[in-house]
């Protein structure tokens, strides 16, 4: 039988070397992490992960100000590629000790015996990853994983998902953020146009299929209300579809259930970094989006359920543009995307079940009660 090679040894010279180059080198003990593909999609933001380039990581794992899920430990591990030499005392120009709790590689105590650091990692590629064959679609798989399939679906991994085995149903499956923006915008400027219009003609009347008598006019004036209305029922139906539908346990029992949950949300836990399947493609959108056209038009007056529409889908708009920016944007620390981006990605870490389930705004997880808290700290004596 072959030996199988061990992991490779760095020097602290090589790391230097390759930090010096752009590269994002870190340290957890004497595990070596290359950082450099990750770092535009880092919570805390690409110049925080920059400066501890060439850093052991031990201490900020486990914070202030974030501790690191055992999530966010495993998701780690993808990117180990070997060891520091044991004993090497070199120290790298980039490194930086007492900032953020980081020391330079090489530098006498870099290795601190932080009891975060390893704590129950996993390589991705083994365990729950062999689960299933990522060489084959994974849609028709999962539905045999019963039991296991809501601890495997809840372990993010940094890799595309194939679906479908047909090509034309993977392709219908994926989409560019910029096809939501570019397919909906003119949807939503020429149905703004028709219901502002339409309002203007002066026969829209609320309660007129009841009485003429006390019927309410419906003047072209409220369309801006209206569709502020619109967008504000968006935001309460995205965090009730969020939280009961794309977050429902299915039995453990049944296949259908387990495919249809990986269909709709569960395959963007396991890879939340799929750039092709963050937005909500068209052609589906546009079954969903026609059901709810169909339910306005049922319960209000034509003009009346059009402009709530238009506002509605205006809404699922930005949420969809909000929602890749939130896992691929850079926003600056201190702004609101800044805080919502961190809030989302814990979504994704460490509260998937339990909480944060507004995407676009946090203002729905206050009333019922699903806001995450925020850490807290004990202060060292």
């Amino acid at each position: 039988a072959m030996a199988t090679a061990g992991p490779r040894s760095f020097s602290a010279a090589e790391v230097r070397a390759r930090c010096a180059q752009g590269a994002c080198l870190v340290s957890c003990r004497r595990r070596l992490y290359d950082l450099s593909g990750f770092v535009r999609l880092h919570p805390g933001g690409e110049q925080l992960l920059r400066r501890r380039a060439g850093t052991d990581v031990s201490a900020a794992l486990d914070g202030p100000p974030h501790r690191h899920s055992e999530n966010a430990r495993r998701w780690l591990e993808q990117y180990y590629v070997g060891d520091i030499e044991p004993g090497d005392e070199q120290v790298p120009p980039r490194g930086r000790t007492g900032t953020g709790g980081t020391r330079a590689v090489g530098e006498p105590g870099v290795y601190p015996a932080s009891p975060g650091c390893l704590r129950r990692w996993v390589q991705v590629n083994k365990g729950c990853g062999d689960l299933v064959d990522w060489q084959k679609p994974l849609l028709w798989q999962v539905g045999y994983l019963g039991e296991k399939y809501d601890e495997w679906v809840h372990q993010p991994v940094d890799r595309p998902i194939r679906l479908f085995h047909s090509d034309f149903l993977e392709f219908l499956s994926k989409t560019a953020w910029y096809v939501v923006f570019m397919v909906w915008t003119p949807v939503v400027l020429y149905l703004s146009w028709v219901s502002y219009t339409s309002l203007a003609q002066g026969n829209t009347r609320l309660f007129s299929s009841f009485t003429t008598e006390y019927s309410i006019p419906v003047h072209k004036y409220y369309f801006p209300f209206i569709f502020l209305l619109g967008m504000i029922l968006w935001s309460l139906l995205e965090y009730l579809i969020h939280r009961f539908v794309f977050h429902m346990k299915p039995p453990a029992s049944n296949y259908y259930l387990i495919t249809l949950h990986f269909l709709l949300h569960g395959q963007h836990h396991k890879s939340p970094f799929d750039s092709s399947r963050l937005v909500f493609p068209p052609v589906p959108a546009s079954l969903v989006i026609g059901f709810f056209y169909g339910v306005l038009r049922l319960l209000l007056p034509e003009v009346l359920g059009l402009s709530i529409f238009v506002g509605g889908l205006c809404g699922y708009v930005i949420y969809d543009m909000m929602h890749y920016y939130l896992h691929y944007g850079s926003p600056k620390k201190g702004t609101y995307l800044y805080g919502l981006k961190a809030y989302h990605v814990k979504h994704h870490f460490e509260h998937q079940k339990s909480g944060s389930f507004g995407i676009s705004t946090r203002f729905w997880d206050y009333p019922f009660r699903t806001l995450i808290p925020e850490e807290t700290f004990k202060k060292e004596e």
